[in-house]
């Protein structure tokens, strides 16, 4: 009888660390995603737009009228009737890995997150727009699913919708590269700003370059639109909880309402988001 060769070896070794090549880890990915957010998986609708943000959810289920799940970690809210799905899986990049690898078992045609970040750019002001390029990799989730030399690139196609959604709002929106991190709180440490200044990154945040590389991965179109919050570099720009406050006063409604006319529209142009075959 002959042996695999060492390639077919590794080359099954990387397909069942995969969910889409696992059965037992999809099994245990279903319950998972049941369990984290109160919800069945019947629940879950095709389009998925993603948040950090308990108020953003809130908005959501009052627009549409929705219930409100609350699991033991997360929280979601289910729309049938225009075939999209809200989920806040809080914050941080290997939350924002794990919950695309379990959203990977229902198969989404598009996922959107309308994060938050820091505006790095001395142009920026909050409340600016960011329509992130790709995403530097300076998180550790990342590094299990893919090598540390692979951009982290988000789905073009979504992108490009998102694009169209604000030119016809009539918003001006950035484009550029962020940067994701795992330091919270990097704005007190002076070698890390002076990384950031060389860079030239338009922007800082905590989950995109998780969300980007473990949807490349799991096979989930992933997009993403960041919402200026605030203006670390400046010392008197580091947010605060009545700044936070007045952004969410501010600006909610208008991230909420342009990611759901992007996604909505993903779905009336009838094409498929994925712009070339995994």
């Amino acid at each position: 009888m002959m042996k695999d060769n060492p390639d077919a070896l590794m080359y099954r070794e990387l397909r069942n660390k995969l969910i889409y090549h696992n059965q037992d880890k999809k099994k245990i990915a279903r319950e998972m995603l049941e369990r984290y957010t109160g919800s069945s998986i019947a629940d879950f609708q095709q389009y998925i737009l993603l948040t950090n943000f308990d108020k953003y959810l809130d908005l959501f289920a009052q627009r549409y009228q929705s219930t409100k799940h609350t699991g033991s970690a997360w929280s979601a809210a289910h729309c049938p009737e225009c075939h999209v799905t809200m989920v806040d899986f809080k914050i941080g990049a290997p939350t924002a890995a794990l919950v695309i690898e379990l959203l990977s078992v229902v198969e989404p045609q598009a996922v959107l997150f309308l994060g938050m970040c820091g505006g790095l750019h001395e142009s920026l002001v909050v409340g600016d727009f960011i329509l992130p390029m790709a995403a530097i990799r300076d998180e550790g989730v990342s590094h299990h699913f893919i090598p540390p030399q692979v951009p982290s690139l988000p789905t073009f196609k979504i992108q490009k919708f998102v694009s169209q959604m604000l030119v016809e709002e009539g918003l001006d929106y950035r484009t550029g590269v962020v940067h994701t991190t795992d330091y919270r709180f990097w704005e007190f440490d002076e070698a890390f700003r002076r990384k950031l200044y060389e860079e030239r990154a338009i922007a800082i945040e905590m989950e995109s370059a998780a969300l980007f590389s473990v949807g490349f991965v799991s096979k989930v179109p992933i997009g993403a639109l960041l919402l200026v919050s605030d203006l670390p570099l400046r010392r008197e720009g580091i947010k605060t909880k009545a700044s936070a406050n007045a952004v969410f006063a501010s600006f909610t409604e208008q991230h909420i309402h342009i990611g759901i006319k992007a996604i909505t529209e993903i779905q009336n142009k009838g094409e498929h988001i994925r712009h070339y075959r995994w």
